[in-house]
């Protein structure tokens, strides 16, 4: 038996490029629309949002990762693990999808509540109320969204991810089109997103994904298997969304909006290429090393091929990103964001090696290997904090991109380093 297991999850060193290059060449299409929709608004609020328009929209959709992040980077992750080998309508389907629904409608409710208790007196409640509505159906249609995948619906996953850009997008630039104020562009934006739910309920009846599924207590041990899941999803969470979300509220209290603006042009510049990078490491990397777990040598094997592809491709597309500045900076955000090029050396070291950083990650999350991972997340979020103090005061907002190319050179040193001597063991 471990022989035939050994046959099926082997690959040979030019079969892991192959395979790594012809799965990342079939998420494209769901990327593209996710990137293209970015750069649209990302262009809309530098344009005409006015003077820290780009960072308020960073911040919101901070705000938005914030409630979104255990279901997305916990109860999905679950999911996909326990939904993909089981067929859609049986009983243990039924058991595992109806008890991530649940987990994802409890985080985004506890989310709401947090941030209305938050705000005091002061908070709007109805507006809290809106904006935890609003995520409970982004939420809920990313769930489905992964169960589509995770069934095989490549097609209908990817006219998800098609409808959510337009939607999120088209929404948010209809109302800077009539003048609306801000705050209601963004809200627009999450609108649009959650209207998605819709479609993408057809689909998941169509494809038999919500057969025999009925409104009844969540299984208790699909519960606690998920609740693995959520652990892990906390680190992120807790040291790093909510630390970001911080540390922009920071610098948006103690900077004008025009300077941390050319911060945020820098920022989201890299958003786009991690979301590329991210979406093809979940569904290409990760899946594969998830299914060579049981196998430590396969999975070491397979684990350095990749590193070795993506440090040499990675390396070369920042490169051309760092080469083609001046042309990117106006082209994507706006003229006057030029000077941001200034920031823009350290934001991609910093980036090359999270990236990698991120590769040695995913051993843990498919060795559901809550406590270490954890451990990780706590201990960068500290280092960060650390780099902050001392070099925000001395470089002003170049500190932020020096203490996060500092941030992940020392990770990249650190898991390097362990996964040697792993190695040599």
């Amino acid at each position: 038996m471990m022989r035939s297991l050994l046959t099926r999850l082997t690959l040979p060193a030019g079969g892991i490029w192959r395979s790594f290059v012809r799965g990342s060449l079939g998420t494209g299409v769901a990327v593209l629309a996710r990137a293209v929709g970015a750069l649209v608004l990302n262009k809309l609020l530098a344009m005409y949002g006015g003077a820290g328009g780009l960072t308020q929209l960073a911040q919101f959709q901070n705000l938005m990762g914030l409630f979104g992040a255990l279901p997305a980077d916990g109860i999905q992750i679950g999911a996909t693990t326990r939904l993909a080998p089981l067929r859609p309508g049986a009983g243990r389907y039924r058991a595992w999808l109806g008890a991530a629904g649940a987990l994802t409608l409890g985080a985004v409710g506890l989310g709401g509540l947090v941030l209305g208790l938050a705000g005091g007196r002061e908070r709007n409640l109805g507006a809290v109320a809106a904006f935890t509505l609003g995520m409970a159906a982004v939420a809920s249609q990313a769930l489905l969204s992964t169960a589509l995948l995770a069934a095989g619906r490549w097609r209908a996953y990817v006219a998800q991810a098609v409808a959510l850009s337009l939607g999120g997008t088209g929404a948010a630039a209809g109302a800077l089109l009539l003048h609306q104020p801000l705050p209601l562009v963004l809200g627009c934006y999450l609108g649009g997103q959650a209207l998605v739910l819709v479609l993408t309920l057809r689909q998941a009846q169509r494809a038999g994904l919500l057969r025999g599924l009925r409104w009844a207590r969540p299984s208790r041990p699909a519960l606690r298997g998920l609740l693995r899941f959520v652990l892990m999803a906390s680190g992120p969470l807790l040291f790093g969304r909510a630390v970001d979300y911080a540390v922009r509220a920071y610098l948006m209290g103690h900077y004008s909006p025009a300077s941390t603006d050319l911060w945020q042009a820098v920022a989201r510049l890299s958003d786009h290429y991690s979301l590329v990078v991210g979406a093809v490491l979940g569904t290409v990397f990760y899946p594969r090393l998830a299914a060579l777990a049981a196998v430590p040598a396969q999975a070491r094997h397979y684990l350095r091929g990749v590193l070795a592809l993506l440090a040499g491709g990675l390396g070369a597309g920042l490169g051309l990103v760092f080469v083609l500045r001046d042309w990117l900076l106006p082209l994507l955000f706006a003229p006057r964001l030029l000077a941001a090029r200034e920031l823009l050396a350290p934001q991609l070291l910093g980036d090359w090696a999270k990236f990698l950083v991120w590769v040695f990650l995913y051993q843990l999350l498919a060795r559901a290997r809550p406590l270490p991972y954890l451990a990780v997340q706590a201990a960068s979020a500290a280092l960060y904090t650390g780099l902050l103090a001392v070099l925000l005061p001395r470089l002003g907002l170049g500190g932020v991109v020096w203490a996060h190319a500092a941030r992940y050179g020392v990770l990249l040193v650190a898991c390097g380093a362990v996964q040697l001597l792993k190695g040599r063991q």
